[in-house]
Formats: structure tokens, sequence, C-alpha cells
């Protein structure tokens, strides 16, 4: 993981292998031009005041995520300085001062990930307060992040195309001394780290990342934060009647596991469970997937790992407010012992289903997670995962949909992935799909009409939230595995997302804003 530093030093004088600046497209009189951020004025200055007019002779318009690397003025310890965009400056005239939190985050991750291989960098982007440094921090450690531990250079460096990752950053213009800003940094690791864990399970393979290998990774974290641990195999499934989870599980020779993980401050007087879905592997069991759909599916575990993520990081933060994290871990495979399309099962709040699309899968072990955790009534549960292809066409690979049983609630969980920089959507939940899902035989259908899909998911997990329990549920198929390039602080692969979402409702209900 790259160190952060706080430094007050000044940007000629610090050793490093670059100074990284931050420019953008001037707004108002100077409409156009390119414009050098606050942070870098020592660096302008060694260029005359001409750094702006060097960029764009090279070609740098200050666009959000553009990347300018040019030779280092004359008597700065730096080789190079490296222009990072950061969009459109601020407006003069607008309310909002300074750069968005977002922008710091993307421009900082940008350059991390182009500074592979390199033992020091500067960052001398805008820092007007903690929060900026917590945006700076974020994005310098999830934009360093890489996963080669299956390639053979990077076995022991978990090198990049043989570079090892950015191994520290100097925040400048960060205040050693200043409590928030010590805060902000600490913050920014612990979410980061376990972020960075999140997307380590999802890279996983699911030879080696089966859910009795997801088990022993939560129970592993859990003993080293204090957090009780509790697992549930199939036998424990078999006997109290999860039949959702076994039903999923059954077809594949790696048994399914229900992790259960708290968390309790004992000043909390509010309690939250994160509930994720964790299929390790999706092959639609029975309901094959067709060729070209399974390559990706070790990411159909994403929204466990989110949820174990947020646990962790709740647990390291000392948020005062219990959390419980629900892990509903089965491999999805056909076989002899598989669900069929047509057989109904008996869930654990006692309802029956039947099975029409054996791929629609993790709302059967989400139903009896749910249900479980609605049996310890929290104030609130919100349930994430990879659930839909539908919602992936209505939003794209990039944003999220948030349903809840709860419209104020929902808000919340909107605001909060917003303020975090999780693009997300408030999607609703129309009753009349749900005569879609009625059955002749069971109590309700695994499926519903196609079109609205997403939507129908939602409203079949909201059966099993327990009455008067504010539920919702976190649709993240799109956004938890980038299968394009990298792009700002997100790498190819697996993403974490959800998990800043999760953490900052968590700050949030701890400082008494859950309502």
């Amino acid at each position: 993981m790259t160190a952060l530093t706080l430094s007050t030093a000044a940007a000629p004088g610090l050793r490093a292998d670059a100074i990284v600046i931050g420019v953008a497209k001037g707004t108002g009189s100077r409409s156009g031009d390119l414009v050098v951020a606050p942070g870098a004025e020592a660096v302008d200055k060694a260029y005359d005041g001409r750094l702006a007019g060097v960029l764009e002779t090279l070609g740098a318009s200050g666009a959000e995520g553009e990347l300018t690397k040019l030779p280092a003025p004359a008597g700065f310890k730096a080789p190079i300085v490296v222009a990072v965009g950061l969009g459109a400056e601020p407006d003069a005239k607008s309310e909002d001062e300074g750069y968005t939190a977002e922008a710091l985050r993307k421009a900082a991750g940008v350059a991390a990930r182009a500074l592979a291989g390199s033992k020091k960098a500067a960052f001398a982007l805008p820092i007007d307060g903690p929060g900026a440094v917590g945006a700076i921090g974020e994005g310098v450690l999830l934009g360093a992040y890489s996963f080669d531990v299956y390639k053979e250079n990077g076995k022991d460096a978990k090198a990049r195309n043989g570079k090892a990752p950015l191994a520290e950053a100097a925040l400048l213009g960060g205040k050693p001394r200043d409590a928030a800003h010590k805060a902000a940094v600490a913050r920014a690791l612990a979410v980061s780290e376990e972020l960075n864990r999140a997307r380590d399970l999802i890279n996983m393979p699911p030879n080696d990342l089966n859910p009795a290998a997801f088990a022993a990774e939560a129970q592993a974290a859990a003993k080293e934060h204090g957090i009780k641990v509790q697992v549930l195999d199939e036998k424990a499934l078999a006997k109290g009647g999860y039949g959702g989870i076994l039903g999923v599980g059954g077809g594949s020779a790696a048994g399914p596991r229900l992790v259960k993980l708290s968390y309790t401050h004992p000043k909390a007087d509010k309690h939250l469970a994160f509930v994720g879905k964790g299929i390790t592997y999706d092959s639609g069991g029975i309901s094959l997937k067709p060729a070209g759909h399974n390559e990706t599916m070790k990411c159909d575990m994403s929204g466990a790992a989110a949820v174990f993520a947020a646990v962790v990081a709740a647990a390291r933060l000392g948020l005062e407010v219990s959390v419980t994290g629900w892990l509903a871990l089965a491999e999805n495979m056909p076989s002899g012992n598989a669900t069929r399309p047509g057989d109904v099962l008996r869930m654990y709040s006692g309802k029956t289903v039947e099975v029409l699309n054996t791929d629609a899968e993790g709302r059967l072990v989400l139903a009896d997670a749910l249900w479980a955790a609605s049996q310890e009534k929290p104030d609130a549960i919100v349930d994430v995962a990879t659930l839909t292809g539908a919602m992936m066409l209505a939003l794209g690979s990039r944003t999220f949909g948030v349903m809840a049983n709860d419209e104020a609630f929902r808000s919340t969980l909107f605001e909060a992935a917003e303020e975090v920089g999780e693009p997300a959507w408030p999607m609703p939940l129309p009753e009349h799909l749900r005569k879609g899902m009625e059955s002749q035989v069971a109590d309700l259908a695994n499926m519903g009409e196609r079109m609205g899909g997403g939507l129908v998911a939602g409203l079949f997990l909201r059966e099993f939230v327990g009455e008067g329990i504010t539920w919702a549920h976190l649709d993240i198929a799109g956004p938890a595995f980038n299968e394009g390039g990298p792009f700002g602080y997100t790498p190819k692969g697996g993403t974490g997302s959800a998990v800043r979402t999760l953490v900052r409702l968590a700050e949030l209900t701890a400082a008494g804003d859950l309502g």
C-alpha cells in the first residue's frame, strides 16, 4: 500500500521522483484558457509564470483525467513535473468554493497510476482543508492499486507490468501537526485499504476463492480487528432451514456458507445491517449462461466483498454505531445435485419460492440473509448485489441503482453515494410488477416480468425484509467490475463499488443523521 505523508515543504526543495500539480479549464473571464490550480504556485513561479503556456504548447487542456509530463525547472530536486487535469475551474461567482472532492480524488488517482515504479511523489494539488486532504489521499491509494499476485513478476512486489505501485505520496499543503488533517489521512487509509481488500477478493480466481475460502478471509480479518464472526456451513444451514442458500449452492462441490460479522461500539444506539450477495462463481446453474457471459462471473461476489470491507472499515474507524454484515456465499454450478427450473425451495423465512430460472440465484441467497438480518430488528438494512443485467441496461456500467421501502432512506443513500463520488440513481419499486411473480405452486416465483427486471428483483427482495424495518437495495451489477480501461482512481477489474457509500452511511448514522 502506498504510504501517505503530510508535508509543508516547498516543491522545489523536496526530494522526489515527481511533482504532481493540477491544471484546469478556465471559466468566466479566463474561459478557454488553461489555468494552473492552487498549490502549484511555487512550480509556476519557477517557470517564470509561463507554466500554463508551456503546457498548452504540449497539448494540455485541463480536461479531467488528462496527464502531461514535462522536465522540472532548474534547481528542482525532482526531475519531472506531472500536470493532471481537474476539469473546469470553479466559477468565482458560484457559491461552491474550490475544486470538488471527486475532482481531486480522480486527479490524484490518475497521477498515482501513472507514477507506478516511483519511490516518492509530491502532490501539490489544491488543499483548502481536511476534506481535500482526505480526497487526495483516497485518490492516491485507490489509483495506485494493482493486482498482480498471480503474475511471475508480482509474487513478491505486486508489480504492475514490472513496476511496483508508487511507494510514497507526500501531500504538500497538508499540515502534519493538524489533528483534522491527520484524521483525514487516517480515514483515507482505513477506507482505501479495506476497499482495496474488496478489490483483491473480486479479482481472485474462483478456483482459489470458493465460499469456504471467503469465509476464512472474513474470520482472519475479524480476529485482527476485534469483530465477532459466525460461520454457518452446510450442516448448520440445513439445520436452520436456509433453503435459498442451500438451493443455490447444492450443485457445487464447494458448499455454501453464511457469514455474520458483528462490530459493536459500546456507545452505539443505532444498529445497521449490511447484506451482501456472495456468489463466488456463477455459471447460471442448470439455466446455463451462454458463451461469452461466464468469463467475469468471479465478480458475482462483489456485494459480499463490499459488505465485508465496510464492516471492517467501520471497526477500524471506531464509529459509534453497531454494524452487522451478512455474507451469503455460494457457488452456482450445474450438476446432478443442482436446483432445477421448476423446483420449489422453502426459504429461511418459511415462504416457498418456485425457481423458474436458476440464473436468478442472487435473490435466493439474499432472501435468506435478509430474513436472518431482520430477526435482530436493526434500524436499517442495506443489501448490496451484482443482481441484474437489467440494471446495467438501465444505468450503464458506472452507476448503481438504489431501491428502498422508504423514500427518505433511499434519498439518504443516494446523497451518501453522491458525496463520496460513487455514481448512483434512485429507482422505484412499482407495485404492479409484483403480480408477475405470482406462482401456481408456491408463495412466489423467482422471476417476473422481463421488462423492468431490475425492479422486479428489488420487489422480490422486499418480500424477505421483516415488517417495519427500513430497507434499501443497491444493485451494483454495472460498476462492480470494470471490463474497460482504468479511469480516474478506478482500475480494470474489481472496483469495490458501494464500499464508500456503506461507510458513509455508517458515519452518518453514528453522527445521528440517519433519522
